[in-house]
């Protein structure tokens, strides 16, 4: 059996209510939540950013998996808002946990599925025999230009994993990629902000990737929808993964548990994954859960996993996502703020 043996999440206490943006640019507050279905996103702190998320999302990783660090073989941090464009994240995590010196580091980017892709590539490790212990995290503070459709869905945060074959809490059972070269999405060296392109962002990209993933990880699998207790997609805003998840054949209360951009915006590499830990904070031993992710550029990721009764040890040993998302302790940030907080306005130095 080869699986997750930990699983952790981390978002800021910081948000800002779409209702809040929407006002600043002069737009209906009320159509912007409803169209999108987004009340309000994470935002990172001023000192908080890809590698911090990551660092505390592992922590949390590692209570559940209760190994010693230095057992990890490899650490993929995926993400396209990474501090450095010289220097991993990577490096800085494993210091700050303890792993190592003896691990293979690696940050990778494939836009929103780079977290995937992290764990795609360490539950490889750990299947082919390779190590282990792998760790695969995906986290971000998205990027999104003032005024843009973005601004009202970039957020911040991520989740880590730990794949490994002893004390698994959810067996990978299948897994399947699906990639074309599709420009929807992309941003430059040197640009602050990406560039969307319009009318590919939606049926060319996403819903073609996600579907054709899906439906493909269906087929190898020989099984249906019904055959699962959760689905969760990735979450560019409210409803396109509900869309996706109904024309592949899911039912609205699959993808309720693990339907949180409502309350989290998108996390980008750190979306779908994120999700997948609100459903295991709550899975039972048995369930089977259907994952698909998204990244421009275009591709997608999928990953069926069935629960282990270890899940039951392990819930409560780290802060559950929801609990996180919904803390009475979170701070709204006026625009001003959340604008001073995302260092939007730069000066030039002549």
């Amino acid at each position: 059996m080869i699986g997750i043996v930990g699983f952790g999440a981390y978002v800021p206490i910081y948000r800002i209510k779409s209702s809040t943006i929407a006002n600043q640019w002069g737009d209906d507050p009320a159509s912007i939540e409803k169209g999108l279905m987004l009340l309000e996103k994470t935002v990172p702190g001023p000192d908080e950013d890809t590698i911090t998320i990551a660092i505390a999302a592992a922590k949390n990783a590692l209570k559940r998996a209760r190994i010693d660090p230095q057992k990890i073989g490899a650490v993929y941090i995926g993400s396209e808002s990474h501090p450095y464009a010289v220097k991993p994240s990577g490096t800085v995590l494993i210091d700050a946990l303890g792993i190592g010196p003896h691990v293979h580091v690696a940050d990778f980017e494939f836009a929103c599925k780079a977290g995937s892709e992290a764990m795609f590539v360490a539950y490889s490790h750990v299947k082919s025999g390779n190590m282990d212990y792998a760790m695969g995290i995906g986290a971000d503070t998205s990027q999104g230009a003032p005024g843009d459709a973005l601004e009202y869905s970039a957020s911040a945060g991520g989740s880590a994993f730990i794949f490994g074959r002893e004390n698994v809490v959810a067996e990978v059972l299948y897994t399947h990629s699906f990639t074309t070269d599709t420009a929807d999405f992309w941003r430059r060296e040197y640009q602050m902000y990406p560039r969307h392109g319009g009318r590919f962002t939606g049926e060319p990209a996403y819903f073609k990737h996600i579907l054709g993933c899906g439906r493909a990880l269906l087929e190898k699998s020989g099984m249906k929808p019904e055959d699962f207790q959760y689905a969760v997609f990735h979450m560019p805003n409210g409803r396109f993964p509900l869309k996706a998840g109904k024309e592949l054949g899911f039912k609205q209360e699959q993808m309720n548990e693990g339907w949180i951009v409502n309350i989290m915006g998108n996390t980008y590499s750190g979306s779908s994954i994120t999700g997948l830990t609100a459903i295991l904070d709550v899975a039972k031993p048995g369930d089977k859960i259907f994952m698909v992710s998204f990244g421009s550029g275009a591709g997608s990721d999928g990953f069926i996993f069935q629960v282990t009764d270890k899940i039951l040890e392990v819930q409560n040993l780290a802060p559950k996502t929801r609990e996180m998302l919904n803390t009475p302790h979170k701070v709204y940030l006026d625009y001003g703020k959340y604008v001073a907080y995302r260092k939007k306005i730069h000066f030039n130095e002549y």
